[in-house]
C-alpha cells in the first residue's frame, strides 16, 4: 500500500462506487439534475444510459443518497434472473423473507408495503443496475410494476441503469409500451482533458493528500490518451502509477513511469500465442532446451528428420557464435547502447550471459545467511568466489520488479548485480516473472538506497 508513503487517509483510486469520490463533469451534473427532478416529480420511469466505466453506479448512489431522507429506496444489481427472482430480490431488499413465497403472494406483499409507505408520506424508489441484462419478459414485468398507483400518483418510481445495449432493447417493438413510459433518458459522456486533471486532483484531495502535484503534465497527458476519459480506466492507471512510485521511492509520477505502466497493462500482448503451431510447450528450465515434435502424427518420417537436422544445425551455429564472443560480452555491454537496453529484460539477459560463462565460472558454495550486512558494498564488485559475504532476504511487494528491488537495495543495476542475484537465487528460472510474496536473496546492505542514489546507480549502469 502506498497510503503511508504519500500520506493519504484512504485509497483514492478504489474500485467501489463511493459517492464521496464522485466528480461531476458536465454530463454527470446534467444527468444527476434530470434524474432527481424526474423522481421528485413522480414521473414513474427514468433511465440512465452510459458505456462501461463512466460512473453510472456511483451517480446512482449519489442520487439515492439525496432521496433517502424523504423516500424508501432499494438498489438491485442481480439482473440475471426471471420475473419471480426479481420479486424475490426486491422483497429481500425491503427486509422481507420471501423464501418459499409464490409470485402472487410476493405481488400482494409488495403492494402492502407500497401502500404503507404512501400513507407515511414517503416516496418509493427502485433502482435496477445493469438493466441491459434483463430479458424482455422480465422487462415487461418491470413495466407492470408501474401499475402500482392511485388515481393521483405513482406508488413506485423506477430507475433503469444500463449500458447502450439497454437502449437498443428498449427500441425494439416488443418493448414499445415500456419505452413510452420512460419520461427521462439521461446519459454520461467521457471526461475531456481538463476534467481528467480535475478528477484526479479531486480524488486525491478527498483521500487526504496535501502537497505538490503527484503527476507531471506529461504524465497526465498520457493518462488522458490511454484512458479516453473513462473514469474506471483513469483509476486503474493512477493506482498502478502510484504503486510503482512507492516501489521506486519517487514522490512524483513522470512520463517515463507512465509509459512503463502502459506497457505493463497492454492486454493485446497477453493475447499473443506463447508457442508456435506444431511445437510442444516445454517446462521452463535454467538452460535453453529445443524440443520440436510434429503436430500431425501423419507427417512423413523424412520431413521430421529434415526438421530435426535443421534445428541441430541452428543450435551448433549458436553455440559456436556464443563461444567465440564469450570473452567480449562484459566489455560490449558497457560500450553498446543496444546491449545496455537488453539489461532492461534481466531474466533473458542473465540466462544468456550465464549460459556462455557457465563452463568457466566456479560454482558458488553455500552462503551464511545472517542479519548483519555490508554497509558500503558495491554490488558490481561481487563475484562468485566471495563465499563469506553475508546476505539479506527481501519479500517482493505488489507492483515491484527485479529492477526496482536491485536499485533500491543495491544502488546499482548492472551486469555484476544481475550475476550476483542469479548466484544467490539459483532456484529462480525466470527473472522476468517474479511474484508478489516471493523471497529474493540479496547481498546485505545497511539500508535501502534512497531515490537519489538509485537514480545515480541506474544512470551509471546505462539504464533509463
Amino acid at each position: 500500500m502506498f497510503l503511508d508513503f504519500y500520506k493519504m487517509n484512504v485509497q483514492p483510486f478504489g474500485v467501489t462506487p463511493d459517492p464521496r469520490f464522485l466528480y461531476l463533469g458536465k454530463s454527470h451534473r446534467e444527468a444527476l439534475a434530470s434524474l432527481y427532478y424526474a423522481v421528485e416529480s413522480d414521473r414513474g420511469f427514468v433511465a440512465l444510459i452510459a458505456q462501461p466505466g463512466l460512473g453510472k453506479t456511483t451517480l446512482t448512489f449519489q442520487l439515492l443518497e439525496k432521496l433517502q431522507q424523504a423516500s424508501r429506496t432499494v438498489f438491485l444489481f442481480q439482473t440475471q434472473c426471471n420475473s419471480k427472482d426479481l420479486f424475490h430480490y426486491l422483497l429481500s431488499g425491503l427486509g422481507v423473507d420471501a423464501k418459499g413465497m409464490e409470485l402472487v403472494s410476493m405481488h400482494d406483499k409488495l403492494n402492502e408495503i407500497l401502500c404503507r409507505e404512501m400513507l407515511a408520506g414517503r416516496r418509493f424508489v427502485l433502482a435496477i443496475d445493469e438493466a441491459q441484462n434483463l430479458d424482455s419478459e422480465v422487462l415487461e414485468t418491470v413495466r407492470l410494476l408501474s401499475n402500482f398507483e392511485t388515481s393521483q400518483t405513482k406508488l413506485l418510481q423506477i430507475l433503469l441503469i444500463g449500458q447502450p445495449q439497454l437502449a437498443r432493447k428498449l427500441a425494439s417493438p416488443a418493448l414499445e409500451q415500456l419505452q413510452q413510459r420512460i419520461s427521462v433518458f439521461a446519459r454520461l459522456e467521457p471526461f475531456g482533458g481538463d476534467d481528467i486533471a480535475r478528477y484526479i486532483a479531486h480524488r486525491l484531495k478527498v483521500a487526504g493528500y496535501v502537497g505538490n502535484p503527484l503527476f507531471t503534465p506529461e504524465a497526465l497527458r498520457i493518462i488522458a490518451q490511454q484512458s479516453q476519459g473513462i473514469p474506471r480506466k483513469i483509476n486503474g492507471l493512477c493506482f498502478s502509477a502510484l504503486s510503482l512510485g512507492c516501489a521506486m521511492d519517487r514522490k512524483q509520477v513522470d512520463a517515463g513511469m507512465m509509459k512503463e505502466i502502459v506497457a505493463d497493462r497492454d492486454v493485446e500482448s497477453l493475447q499473443r500465442p506463447s508457442t508456435a503451431q506444431g511445437i510442444v510447450p516445454v517446462r521452463a528450465t535454467s538452460h535453453p532446451i529445443l524440443s520440436i515434435y510434429p503436430a500431425d502424427r501423419s507427417m512423413s518420417f523424412g520431413r521430421w528428420v529434415l526438421g530435426a537436422v535443421t534445428a541441430l544445425a541452428c543450435v551448433a551455429m549458436g553455440v559456436g557464435i556464443f563461444s567465440f564472443f564469450s570473452n567480449r560480452i562484459d566489455r560490449s555491454i558497457q560500450e553498446s547502447s543496444e546491449s545496455r537496453t537488453s539489461i532492461l529484460n534481466p531474466g533473458t539477459f542473465v540466462r544468456e550471459l550465464l549460459a556462455v560463462k557457465s563452463d568457466s565460472m566456479p560454482h558458488p558454495s553455500p552462503l551464511n545467511v545472517q542479519a548483519a550486512g555490508l554497509a558500503n558494498s558495491d554490488p558490481s564488485q561481487f563475484s562468485a568466489a566471495s563465499n563469506d559475504v553475508e546476505i539479506n532476504t527481501v519479500v517482493v511487494q505488489p507492483g515491484e520488479t527485479l529492477r526496482h528491488i536491485i536499485l533500491r537495495y543495491m544502488g546499482k543495476y548492472n551486469v555484476g548485480a544481475l550475476e550476483r542475484i542469479h548466484e544467490l537465487n539459483p532456484a529462480i528460472t525466470n527473472f522476468d516473472d517474479i511474484e508478489t510474496g516471493q523471497v529474493i536473496r540479496l547481498p546485505r546492505a545497511a539500508l535501502p538506497v534512497d531515490s537519489a542514489v538509485s537514480s545515480e546507480g541506474a544512470g551509471t549502469a546505462g539504464i533509463h
